[in-house]
C-alpha cells in the first residue's frame, strides 16, 4: 500500500533561491515535468519548509545571503530526518575549491549557472531515480520489519502452550522425566527472552517504546541479577564476584530493560567462561547522579577489530571458542537501552586474557 503511494505520488521539488528572477527561471524550466514546485528565498525559510513539503529533490543556490548553501546543505545532510534528500548546488562559482567545499557539505550533484534546461530537467531526473530507489528500500525494509514482528508475536503463542503442558506434565512423570521438562521449559524461557530483546529493539529503533523510569536501587537489582545467575555459575565452576558501593545507588531507570541489560552482559560472561573462571561485576558512583557498571569475564576476550561492531545487530562476530560460535543479538539491545538512557556501553581487554564490558550512564 505504501509503495503505491509513493508510484501516485507527485515528485516535490523545492527550488532555493534568493533572487525571484531566477526563481521564475527554473519554474519555467521545469514547468512542464509533472512536478509540484515550492520555492523558498533563503536558508532558514528552506530548513523550515523541508519537514512540511517532504521535497525529493533540492535545487539549492549558493550565493545567498546570511545563510549561503553550503551552510544550508550541511545542516540537511547532518540532520536524520533529511540527509537522503538529494541536494543539486546551483552555483555560478567554478573553482575547484568551491567544488570541494560543496561536496563536503554533502551536496549529491552541482549545476552552474546560467542554468541549462536540458542540463537541469536530466539532473532532476537522477536524483528523483536515486530518491525513488532510497523511498522502494525504505519501504522493503519497513515490511521485512513488520513481517519479523508478526512472526515475532505469533511464535510466542506456541510457546506459553509448550510451557503451560510443561507445568501440567510435571505434576504426573518421574523424575528423570521432570529433570527433562525442566531443561525443556529452560530453554522456552531462554527463547522468549530473545523474542523479547527483538521486538523491544524494534521499539527502540522507530521510537515507538516509552521508558518507564522510576527511582532504581541499582546495587539491590545488580544483586538480585547475581543471585539468579548463582546456579549457573556454580555448574560451571565459574565463581561471581561481586563488589557494590558501601551505600545504596539509586538511579532514574526503566528497571524492566536494565534488568535485561544485566541479564546479557552476565549471560554472555558466563557462556564464554572457562571452567573455573571467574567474573567481576563492579558498580561504583560517579558525580552528579551517574553511575559506572563492569562486567569482566576471563574467556578468550573481543578482538580490537570487533570491540565497535560486536554491538551491531547487522554483524556476525565470531567468538573464540568452538563451542560456541557467534555472539548475538543480547549486545545490541544492551546498546540500545543504554543508548536511550544517554549513557554509552563498550568493551576492551582485560588482561591477561578476557573482556570487561563498561556501561557508564
Amino acid at each position: 500500500m505504501m509503495a503505491m503511494e509513493q508510484m501516485k505520488r507527485q515528485p516535490v521539488v523545492l527550488i532555493v533561491d534568493d533572487d525571484p528572477t531566477a526563481q521564475q527561471t527554473t519554474e519555467m524550466l521545469l514547468l512542464q515535468q509533472g512536478y509540484a514546485l515550492h520555492f523558498a528565498a533563503s536558508g532558514p525559510e528552506a530548513l523550515s519548509r523541508v519537514a512540511p513539503i517532504n521535497p525529493d529533490v533540492i535545487l539549492l543556490d549558493v550565493m545567498m545571503p546570511g545563510m549561503d548553501g553550503f551552510a544550508v546543505c550541511r545542516e540537511l545532510k547532518t540532520a536524520v530526518a533529511t540527509q537522503h534528500i538529494p541536494v543539486v548546488l546551483v552555483t555560478a562559482l567554478d573553482s575547484k575549491a568551491d567544488l570541494a567545499r560543496g561536496l563536503e557539505a554533502g551536496a549529491d550533484d552541482f549545476i552552474h549557472k546560467p542554468v541549462n534546461g536540458l542540463e537541469l530537467r536530466a539532473r532532476v531526473r537522477s536524483m528523483l531515480r536515486i530518491k525513488q530507489r532510497h523511498d522502494d528500500l525504505q519501504t522493503t525494509m519497513q515490511l521485512r520489519q513488520d513481517l519479523a514482528n508478526m512472526i515475532i508475536h505469533d511464535i510466542r503463542s506456541p510457546l506459553t502452550t509448550i510451557t503451560m503442558y510443561c507445568d501440567l506434565l510435571q505434576q504426573t512423570t518421574t523424575p528423570e522425566g521432570q529433570e527433562a521438562l525442566q531443561t525443556i521449559t529452560g530453554q522456552v524461557n531462554r527463547l522468549n527472552s530473545y523474542l523479547t530483546d527483538m521486538l523491544m529493539m524494534a521499539k527502540m529503533e522507530n521510537g515507538s517504546l516509552v521508558l518507564l523510569r522510576t527511582a532504581v536501587d541499582l546495587s539491590d537489582l545488580v544483586q538480585t541479577v547475581c543471585e539468579t545467575y548463582g546456579p549457573l555459575a556454580a555448574q560451571k565452576s565459574v565463581s561471581l564476584e561481586l563488589e557494590l558501593p558501601l551505600l545504596p545507588l539509586a538511579a532514574d531507570l526503566d528497571a524492566n530493560l536494565w534488568q535485561r541489560v544485566l541479564d546479557n552482559l552476565l549471560s554472555n560472561a558466563l557462556k564464554f567462561s572457562p571452567v573455573g573462571g571467574r567474573i567481576g561485576l563492579r558498580l561504583q558512583p560517579w558525580a552528579n547522579g551517574r553511575f559506572h557498571l563492569q562486567v569482566r569475564d576471563e574467556g578468550p576476550g573481543i578482538a580490537p577489530e570487533h570491540r565497535e561492531t560486536i554491538f551491531d545487530k547487522f554483524e556476525i562476530v565470531r567468538a573464540g571458542r568452538r563451542d560456541v560460535k557467534q555472539v548475538g543479538l543480547g549486545l545490541a539491545f544492551c546498546r540500545l537501552v543504554v543508548e536511550a538512557h544517554n549513557g554509552r556501553i563498550y568493551t576492551s581487554a582485560n588482561e591477561p586474557h578476557g573482556a570487561i564490558f563498561t556501561v557508564e550512564v
